[in-house]
This record gives structure tokens, C-alpha cells and sequence, in this order.
């Protein structure tokens, strides 16, 4: 079959793009031809010279870091020349025989490809990486408050709530964009079918998407080769992998660190890197390294410490320490909570309670612990591994269904206000 990926990016910047940038290459080598629709460059070297792959950057700028700010703002809302693009792609494919898969969209492609796919008539899918199909700023939570949201999303009180990272008057952007996504951009409206990757993120996102959709539950998978479990009881370090960034909590695991005197290492870089200096002096903070690097960090830990303050929704370096039988420390107010069975292969603590994680962080401390939750992480792991092939095989499956069933007819356009002030 055809098999079109929208992706902002054409390398891996984040969990989204390494699922969409390395399924592509894996469907590319089972002969499906894979056309990879991206709008920001470089294009990843590994995604070039792959048979049956072609890769489409429209060679544009992610709207946070254009230095033109007005084409940002305008762009943001409506990406037309992405538009037009894979409108000239699917000219040239038979939507019997394509599937177009929605991955990432809102930091450059904006939902102009979700209303060009669906005026095409193409079969279409949408992973739900985060919760930007219903929330502003895609993750449901107040980056003010440091909690997550009860606010109904786009309601009077969302858009009365400044919640944002940087600034109320970025936050009603934000609004703005949503509701072009919602109207014009037919997102999520027009999508019959989804890839769900917990059970916390369909349970929140299935209000806010249309009634009757379908809803398929495929894991992300990881690139672990079988080994032997790390022996964790000889580790004394307690690892964090990711953005030193106030809602992914690295100040709660510094401060436990700090209180309990044990070895905390940092993998990632971010604007929260100084406080948790201040927090925790002896902490080591690598900064991005490769990922050997963080595989040979990973191998030296004892536990892995995943405090994020928000829902999530599948953080793949819990998997990849369970892989390694690394056990993990995470909430019990994240998706990550499903990743683990508590006192088995992790332990849960309570979201954004330093104290709990302490607590926790001390009974992993026991070596003889460790080594248990660890084999146990390891073991379950590896009792059905999230490999790449299964993926596929699952994502082949979900496209015949698409295909044989659930296409979707040309619609006209209609002539909304703000769609034709978005086109222009």
C-alpha cells in the first residue's frame, strides 16, 4: 500500500517523531512506498537511499524559532504552502490504495494537511502523541500553577486562564490556533481513527474527539537488543533522562537526592538546570549526549526517576530501562503509571510529592530490592518485547482496516470566514 507520514520534522526531535521517522523506514522495508511529508529540515541521514522511502520537507522554519515572527504568527495558524504541497503528493497517489498517518502537526505543518487530506478523500489516522487535539497548549496543564488542568479545554474559563509558559497573550494565540484546528482544519472532526498509547490518554482525550470514532491501542516501541538484566544492586546512582524543564519535576528528584544523599545523575539539558543545581550541588548534570551515552549512563544506574508533573502519555525510557532491568520510580498521576507494577518491576509514589519520592527512592535503595524489581522490570519486558516488527505489523493492520472500510469521500469546502482569511 501507499503510505504517507505527516511529521513536522524530518529528523527526530522528540518520542513523536523517532515513532514516525523509524516506522516509516521499517514499512519502507516490508514494500510498502513511504512518502515522509515533513515541513522543517535537515532531513535525517539514515532516511536517505532507503528503497520505497521519499522524503517531502517544504524547507520552512518550526514557528517557536522563525526569526520572522509575523510569517510565525501567520504561519502558525495556517500553514499554506505545506498545504498546497501534499496536495500536489496526493494528486499523484489512489486514496484506495493510501493510508495517510497524522503524527505531529503543531509546531510547523498546522491542521492546513488535516483539511487537504480530507478534501482529497484519503484514508486518514492520527497517533495521539499528546492532548493537542483538545488543549491549547497540548498537554493539559498549567504551566503557572504546575498542575495538572481541570478546565474544560477551549471553555470560558480556558480561554480566561492563563496558562502558559510564556505569556497570557501567547496563550490566546494559542486559543486562536485551536480554533482554526477545531473549524476550517476539520481537527479532530474529520479523523475516524486513532492510535491510542495508554489507557490515561484515551480515558482523557475520548470527550473531546468525535462519537463513534475508532480507537486502536498500538505501543510505541523501543530499539532494545535482548541482553542480561543490569545488576542494579551493585549501582548506586539514581538517573533522570530527559528536558530539565519544570513540568518534567527533575526538582523533585533533586531534592530527594539531596535529602537522602544519594547519587543523582541528570541526563538532558534545559532551563530548570540551574535550580536543580542550586537543589541538589553534587548532582551531575550530563547535558544532551548521544545515545550510547545515555545507554552507558542508563547500565551504571540504579533506579531510573521519572517525576513528571504532567499526564504524558508513553514515555518510551521507562520501557528502554526496563529493557536493560533497570526498575523505575514514576507517578502514580501519569500514563507512566501503566508502564510498571508496583512492588514488582517500579514503585509508584504520589505526583508532585517530594516527600513520596524520597520514600520511594529509600526502599529501592536496599540493594536486595533493587535487584528484585529490576529482574522483575526486566522479565516483563522481555515477556513481550515492544519491538519494531510488532509495531508494523500492528500499524499494517489498521491500515487494511482503514483502507477496506472507513474511506472517506471528497467533501466541498465550506466557506467559512476564518478558513478563507487562513488560505489567504
Amino acid at each position: 500500500m501507499n503510505i504517507v507520514i505527516l511529521n513536522d520534522n524530518a529528523t527526530v526531535t522528540g518520542g513523536g517523531g523517532k515513532v514516525a521517522l523509524g516506522s516509516a523506514k521499517g514499512l519502507a522495508g516490508r514494500g510498502h512506498k513511504v512518502s515522509v511529508f515533513t515541513a522543517v529540515g535537515p532531513i535525517a541521514p539514515d532516511l536517505s537511499g532507503v528503497k520505497g522511502l521519499e522524503v517531502i520537507c517544504t524547507g520552512q522554519q518550526e514557528i517557536l524559532t522563525d526569526p520572522n515572527r509575523l510569517r510565525a504568527v501567520v504561519q502558525g495558524y495556517w500553514n499554506k504552502k505545506a498545504g498546497t504541497e501534499l496536495s500536489r503528493l496526493l494528486s499523484t497517489l489512489n486514496p484506495s490504495e493510501t493510508v495517510v498517518h497524522l503524527h505531529t502537526w503543531g509546531k510547523a505543518l498546522t491542521s492546513s494537511v488535516i483539511r487537504t487530506t480530507l478534501d482529497a478523500g484519503f484514508g486518514l489516522v492520527c497517533t495521539l502523541h499528546d492532548y493537542a487535539l483538545a488543549c491549547p497548549t497540548g498537554g493539559l496543564f498549567n504551566h503557572r500553577s504546575q498542575t495538572i488542568c481541570g478546565l474544560r479545554p477551549m471553555s470560558m474559563q480556558c480561554f480566561a486562564t492563563n496558562c502558559d509558559t510564556r505569556n497570557y497573550g501567547h496563550k490566546l494565540w494559542r486559543f486562536g490556533r485551536e480554533l482554526v484546528q477545531l473549524g476550517p482544519g476539520r481537527l479532530p472532526s474529520g479523523i475516524r481513527h486513532f492510535i491510542v498509547l495508554s489507557g490515561l490518554s484515551e480515558g482523557v482525550m475520548r470527550p473531546f474527539l468525535p462519537a463513534g470514532a475508532t480507537f486502536h491501542y498500538i505501543a510505541n516501541f523501543t530499539e532494545a537488543e535482548p541482553a542480561p538484566a543490569v545488576p542494579v544492586e551493585h549501582n548506586e546512582r539514581f538517573v533522570f533522562v530527559g528536558r530539565l524543564v519544570r513540568e518534567k519535576g527533575p526538582h523533585l528528584f533533586a531534592e530527594a537526592a539531596r535529602r537522602l544523599g544519594v547519587p543523582a545523575v541528570f541526563i538532558g539539558d534545559g532551563e530548570f538546570r540551574q535550580q536543580v543545581s542550586r537543589l541538589c550541588p553534587d548532582a551531575v548534570i550530563t547535558g544532551w549526549v548521544g545515545s550510547h551515552e545515555v545507554a552507558a549512563q542508563m547500565e551504571r544506574a540504579r533506579a531510573l526517576v521519572f517525576p513528571s508533573l504532567w499526564y504524558e502519555v508513553q514515555p518510551l525510557v521507562i520501557l528502554e530501562a526496563a529493557a536493560r532491568g533497570i526498575p523505575a520510580i514514576v507517578p502514580d498521576t501519569s500514563a507512566a503509571r501503566e508502564l510498571i507494577v508496583h512492588g514488582e518491576t517500579g514503585l509508584l509514589f504520589r505526583g508532585g510529592d517530594a516527600d513520596s519520592l524520597a520514600a520511594a527512592m529509600q526502599t529501592i535503595n536496599d540493594p536486595a530490592t533493587a535487584a528484585r524489581l529490576g529482574r522483575g522490570a526486566h522479565r516483563r519486558f522481555w515477556s513481550r518485547p515492544l519491538t519494531l516488527d510488532s509495531h508494523l505489523s500492528e500499524l499494517e493492520s489498521v491500515y487494511a482496516r482503514i483502507l477496506a472500510t472507513e474511506r472517506t469521500p471528497p467533501v466541498v469546502a465550506t466557506k467559512f470566514v476564518a478558513e478563507e482569511i487562513c488560505r489567504t
